[in-house]
């Protein structure tokens, strides 16, 4: 492990430059006056902002269905046989039990749910997976962003890998923008002393533009993406 040489000297340097002395505890966060970012969409209920991600979803060339609860089985079926069925690789997240989903991913002729254990062996996998299948953690209304916290058995490969992501949104998930999805981090750090080792923040299939500005899908990960909000959850 490398050695900092000569960093007191150094932070005490740009301190009396700055005309003070050096500050060796931790500081206050200041409160800002003005705070526009808490202004965006503030008072949206959770019906409004599926209504804003919706439209969102149009201008990032996202595709979306809604359902419930109860109809997210056979909406997830759906999808999954209209881009393509198989190789199916997904999380391996409580909620897919909670939400029944079991038996669907069951059905697919070829599927694995991520295994930490068989991290090398899983990336190939889902190097040649149709679809990645994963949950929403925060959802950003003014962007059309899911964004999904590691944990074990959530490999980051399952949403960019696969040819196809399919991301499934508890409405409850639904907050207007980044601001938000901070606040929420800062809070987990608070609450627990931890915050997930990555954070990503996906906002509908790869996108990417040369110098002439041309638009290219998928150079960088799925070709296509697809949200399912679930309306009651």
């Amino acid at each position: 492990m490398g050695k900092i040489h000569n960093k007191d000297t150094f932070l005490s340097n740009i301190a009396g430059h700055l005309g003070r002395e050096r500050r060796t505890e931790g500081v206050q966060r200041p409160k800002w006056e003005k705070q526009p970012q808490h202004e965006v969409f503030a008072g949206a209920t959770k019906e409004m902002l599926q209504d804003i991600l919706i439209k969102q979803c149009e201008t990032i060339h996202t595709s979306v269905d809604t359902t419930t609860s109860s109809g997210l089985p056979e909406t997830l079926s759906k999808a999954i046989q209209k881009f393509g069925s198989s190789p199916v690789v997904y999380w391996k997240d409580e909620r897919f039990q909670s939400f029944g989903l079991e038996p669907v991913m069951e059905a697919v002729p070829e599927k694995r749910a991520w295994s930490d254990e068989e991290r090398e062996d899983m990336i190939q996998f889902a190097e040649r997976a149709k679809i990645g299948v994963t949950f929403s953690d925060v959802t950003l209304a003014e962007s059309g962003t899911v964004v999904l916290f590691s944990a074990p058995g959530k490999g980051r490969a399952v949403s960019l890998l696969p040819e196809v992501h399919i991301a499934l949104i508890p409405r409850s998930t639904l907050v207007p923008r980044m601001t938000q999805a901070s606040e929420k981090i800062h809070r987990m750090r608070e609450e627990t002393g931890r915050v997930p080792s990555c954070v990503n923040f996906i906002s509908g299939p790869s996108n990417s533009a040369d110098i002439e500005m041309r638009l290219l899908v998928g150079v960088h990960g799925p070709v296509s993406a697809h949200y399912i909000i679930i309306e009651d959850a």
